[in-house]
Protein backbone atom coordinates (compact mmCIF):
# COMPACT_ATOMS: atom_id res chain seq x y z
CA UNK A 1 0.00 0.00 0.00
CA UNK A 2 1.28 3.48 -0.89
CA UNK A 3 0.40 6.82 0.69
CA UNK A 4 1.35 10.18 -0.81
CA UNK A 5 2.11 12.44 2.17
CA UNK A 6 2.35 15.64 0.12
CA UNK A 7 0.83 18.52 2.15
CA UNK A 8 -0.71 16.02 4.58
CA UNK A 9 -0.95 17.12 8.23
CA UNK A 10 0.87 14.78 10.57
CA UNK A 11 -2.34 13.84 12.38
CA UNK A 12 -4.04 12.86 9.16
CA UNK A 13 -0.99 10.92 7.99
CA UNK A 14 -0.75 9.00 11.24
CA UNK A 15 -4.46 8.20 11.12
CA UNK A 16 -3.96 6.65 7.67
CA UNK A 17 -0.97 4.66 8.96
CA UNK A 18 -2.92 3.32 11.94
CA UNK A 19 -5.85 2.34 9.75
CA UNK A 20 -3.54 0.45 7.38
CA UNK A 21 -1.81 -1.33 10.28
CA UNK A 22 -5.13 -2.33 11.84
CA UNK A 23 -6.12 -3.85 8.48
CA UNK A 24 -3.02 -6.09 8.69
CA UNK A 25 -1.22 -4.30 5.85
CA UNK A 26 2.16 -6.02 5.68
CA UNK A 27 4.03 -3.27 3.85
CA UNK A 28 3.32 0.42 3.68
CA UNK A 29 5.17 3.03 1.61
CA UNK A 30 5.03 6.70 2.54
CA UNK A 31 6.14 9.02 -0.26
CA UNK A 32 6.94 12.74 -0.14
CA UNK A 33 7.25 12.82 3.64
CA UNK A 34 8.35 16.28 4.71
CA UNK A 35 8.75 16.67 8.46
CA UNK A 36 5.55 14.98 9.63
CA UNK A 37 5.95 13.99 13.29
CA UNK A 38 5.17 10.87 15.32
CA UNK A 39 5.15 8.43 12.39
CA UNK A 40 4.69 4.92 13.78
CA UNK A 41 3.93 6.12 17.31
CA UNK A 42 2.52 3.38 19.55
CA UNK A 43 2.02 0.93 16.68
CA UNK A 44 2.02 -2.72 17.74
CA UNK A 45 1.51 -4.36 14.33
CA UNK A 46 4.32 -6.14 12.45
CA UNK A 47 3.92 -3.81 9.48
CA UNK A 48 6.96 -2.66 7.52
CA UNK A 49 6.87 1.07 6.82
CA UNK A 50 9.18 2.49 4.13
CA UNK A 51 9.55 6.26 4.32
CA UNK A 52 10.73 8.24 1.31
CA UNK A 53 11.57 11.74 2.47
CA UNK A 54 12.46 13.18 5.88
CA UNK A 55 10.23 12.22 8.82
CA UNK A 56 9.88 14.70 11.67
CA UNK A 57 10.57 14.34 15.37
CA UNK A 58 9.74 11.26 17.45
CA UNK A 59 9.72 8.74 14.64
CA UNK A 60 8.64 5.37 16.08
CA UNK A 61 7.94 6.74 19.56
CA UNK A 62 6.56 4.04 21.91
CA UNK A 63 6.65 1.67 18.94
CA UNK A 64 6.02 -2.00 19.75
CA UNK A 65 6.81 -4.18 16.77
CA UNK A 66 6.91 -2.56 13.31
CA UNK A 67 9.95 -2.15 11.09
CA UNK A 68 10.53 1.40 9.85
CA UNK A 69 13.05 2.06 7.07
CA UNK A 70 13.89 5.67 6.28
CA UNK A 71 15.31 6.18 2.81
CA UNK A 72 17.02 9.42 3.82
CA UNK A 73 17.62 11.30 7.07
CA UNK A 74 15.61 11.40 10.30
CA UNK A 75 15.12 14.28 12.71
CA UNK A 76 15.26 14.38 16.54
CA UNK A 77 13.92 11.79 18.95
CA UNK A 78 14.03 8.83 16.59
CA UNK A 79 12.94 5.73 18.57
CA UNK A 80 11.79 7.73 21.61
CA UNK A 81 10.84 5.17 24.32
CA UNK A 82 10.37 2.43 21.72
CA UNK A 83 9.52 -0.94 23.19
CA UNK A 84 10.11 -3.34 20.28
CA UNK A 85 10.69 -3.40 16.52
CA UNK A 86 13.40 -1.98 14.31
CA UNK A 87 14.23 1.44 12.87
CA UNK A 88 16.70 1.70 9.99
CA UNK A 89 17.88 5.11 8.75
CA UNK A 90 19.77 5.25 5.45
CA UNK A 91 21.34 8.57 6.34
CA UNK A 92 21.85 10.50 9.56
CA UNK A 93 19.61 11.13 12.57
CA UNK A 94 19.28 14.13 14.86
CA UNK A 95 19.56 14.68 18.60
CA UNK A 96 18.34 12.27 21.32
CA UNK A 97 18.19 9.30 18.97
CA UNK A 98 17.06 6.31 21.02
CA UNK A 99 15.84 8.46 23.93
CA UNK A 100 14.73 6.13 26.76
CA UNK A 101 14.47 3.15 24.39
CA UNK A 102 13.56 0.03 26.34
CA UNK A 103 13.59 -2.56 23.53
CA UNK A 104 14.11 -3.06 19.81
CA UNK A 105 16.99 -2.09 17.53
CA UNK A 106 17.93 1.18 15.84
CA UNK A 107 20.46 1.25 13.00
CA UNK A 108 21.74 4.61 11.73
CA UNK A 109 23.99 4.44 8.67
CA UNK A 110 25.73 7.80 9.21
CA UNK A 111 26.08 10.27 12.09
CA UNK A 112 23.78 11.21 14.98
CA UNK A 113 23.37 14.43 16.93
CA UNK A 114 23.69 15.19 20.63
CA UNK A 115 22.60 12.95 23.53
CA UNK A 116 22.04 9.81 21.46
CA UNK A 117 20.97 6.93 23.68
CA UNK A 118 20.11 9.18 26.61
CA UNK A 119 18.43 7.20 29.39
CA UNK A 120 18.29 3.94 27.44
CA UNK A 121 17.18 1.11 29.71
CA UNK A 122 16.52 -2.60 29.81
CA UNK A 123 13.99 -4.65 31.74
CA UNK A 124 12.58 -8.16 31.89
CA UNK A 125 14.63 -9.59 29.04
CA UNK A 126 14.36 -6.57 26.72
CA UNK A 127 17.69 -5.03 25.77
CA UNK A 128 17.61 -2.21 23.21
CA UNK A 129 20.49 -1.64 20.81
CA UNK A 130 21.52 1.53 18.98
CA UNK A 131 24.14 1.09 16.25
CA UNK A 132 25.64 4.26 14.75
CA UNK A 133 27.69 3.87 11.61
CA UNK A 134 29.29 7.30 11.76
CA UNK A 135 30.05 9.64 14.63
CA UNK A 136 28.09 10.82 17.66
CA UNK A 137 28.06 14.28 19.20
CA UNK A 138 28.52 15.12 22.89
CA UNK A 139 26.71 13.42 25.79
CA UNK A 140 26.40 10.06 24.04
CA UNK A 141 24.74 7.59 26.44
CA UNK A 142 23.92 10.26 29.03
CA UNK A 143 22.15 8.76 32.09
CA UNK A 144 22.20 5.39 30.34
CA UNK A 145 20.58 2.72 32.50
CA UNK A 146 20.76 -0.30 30.18
CA UNK A 147 21.00 -1.48 26.60
CA UNK A 148 23.83 -1.37 24.09
CA UNK A 149 25.26 1.48 22.02
CA UNK A 150 27.77 0.82 19.21
CA UNK A 151 29.61 3.66 17.46
CA UNK A 152 31.55 2.55 14.38
CA UNK A 153 33.05 5.81 13.11
CA UNK A 154 32.85 4.79 9.46
CA UNK A 155 32.05 8.20 7.99
CA UNK A 156 35.05 10.02 6.46
CA UNK A 157 36.85 12.39 8.81
CA UNK A 158 40.22 14.11 8.90
CA UNK A 159 41.42 11.65 11.54
CA UNK A 160 40.20 8.45 13.13
CA UNK A 161 39.53 9.73 16.64
CA UNK A 162 36.07 10.21 18.10
CA UNK A 163 35.32 13.87 18.84
CA UNK A 164 32.45 13.51 21.32
CA UNK A 165 32.89 14.70 24.90
CA UNK A 166 31.02 13.90 28.13
CA UNK A 167 30.36 10.36 26.90
CA UNK A 168 28.32 8.38 29.42
CA UNK A 169 27.72 11.28 31.81
CA UNK A 170 25.55 9.92 34.62
CA UNK A 171 25.70 6.42 33.13
CA UNK A 172 24.61 3.72 35.60
CA UNK A 173 23.93 0.71 33.40
CA UNK A 174 24.36 -0.73 29.92
CA UNK A 175 27.44 -0.72 27.74
CA UNK A 176 28.92 1.41 24.94
CA UNK A 177 31.26 -0.07 22.32
CA UNK A 178 33.33 2.38 20.28
CA UNK A 179 35.49 1.47 17.31
CA UNK A 180 38.83 3.22 17.61
CA UNK A 181 40.58 5.11 20.40
CA UNK A 182 38.76 7.13 23.07
CA UNK A 183 40.53 9.29 25.63
CA UNK A 184 39.51 9.17 29.28
CA UNK A 185 39.06 12.96 29.29
CA UNK A 186 36.24 12.55 26.75
CA UNK A 187 34.21 10.52 29.23
CA UNK A 188 31.78 11.60 31.90
CA UNK A 189 32.87 11.15 35.48
CA UNK A 190 32.41 7.58 36.65
CA UNK A 191 32.85 5.86 33.27
CA UNK A 192 35.64 3.33 32.75
CA UNK A 193 37.40 2.15 29.60
CA UNK A 194 37.73 -1.62 29.38
CA UNK A 195 38.60 -4.47 27.05
CA UNK A 196 36.07 -6.72 25.34
CA UNK A 197 35.66 -10.30 26.50
CA UNK A 198 34.37 -13.20 24.39
CA UNK A 199 30.73 -12.50 25.29
CA UNK A 200 31.13 -8.86 24.26
CA UNK A 201 32.64 -9.88 20.94
CA UNK A 202 29.78 -12.23 20.17
CA UNK A 203 27.24 -9.49 20.89
CA UNK A 204 29.22 -6.95 18.85
CA UNK A 205 29.66 -9.35 15.93
CA UNK A 206 25.91 -9.93 15.79
CA UNK A 207 25.06 -6.21 15.78
CA UNK A 208 27.85 -5.32 13.33
CA UNK A 209 26.75 -8.18 11.08
CA UNK A 210 23.21 -6.86 10.98
CA UNK A 211 24.42 -3.31 10.35
CA UNK A 212 26.72 -4.49 7.54
CA UNK A 213 23.93 -6.47 5.91
CA UNK A 214 21.62 -3.45 5.95
CA UNK A 215 24.13 -0.95 4.57
CA UNK A 216 26.40 -3.10 2.39
CA UNK A 217 29.56 -3.10 4.52
CA UNK A 218 32.03 -5.93 5.09
CA UNK A 219 31.44 -7.08 8.69
CA UNK A 220 34.77 -8.90 8.88
CA UNK A 221 36.64 -5.77 7.94
CA UNK A 222 34.84 -3.77 10.62
CA UNK A 223 35.46 -6.41 13.27
CA UNK A 224 39.21 -6.48 12.62
CA UNK A 225 39.40 -2.98 14.15
CA UNK A 226 40.06 -2.34 17.82
CA UNK A 227 37.03 -1.56 19.97
CA UNK A 228 36.84 -0.13 23.46
CA UNK A 229 34.17 -0.94 26.00
CA UNK A 230 32.69 1.78 28.20
CA UNK A 231 30.84 0.85 31.38
CA UNK A 232 29.82 2.70 34.55
CA UNK A 233 31.94 2.42 37.66
CA UNK A 234 28.86 2.59 39.87
CA UNK A 235 25.17 1.72 39.65
CA UNK A 236 24.44 4.85 41.71
CA UNK A 237 26.83 7.54 40.41
CA UNK A 238 25.04 10.36 42.20
CA UNK A 239 23.97 8.45 45.30
CA UNK A 240 26.32 10.44 47.53
CA UNK A 241 24.60 13.69 46.61
CA UNK A 242 21.25 12.60 48.05
CA UNK A 243 22.01 9.99 50.73
CA UNK A 244 23.51 10.72 54.12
Amino acid sequence: MKIDATNTHYRDLNRLIREAAHQSTRRLELHNVFGQRYIGTNLAARTRIDIFGTPGNDLGAFMDGPTIIVHGNAQDGCGNTMNDGRIVVEGRAGDITGLAARGGNIFIRDDVGYRAGIHMKQYDGKRPALVIGGAAQDFLGEYMAGGVIVVLGLTPRADKRHKASFIGTGMHGGVIFMRGPVNQRQLGEGVRIGQLDSKDRRLLARLVGEFAHLFDYDPQEIMTSDFVKLTPMSLRPYGGLYAH
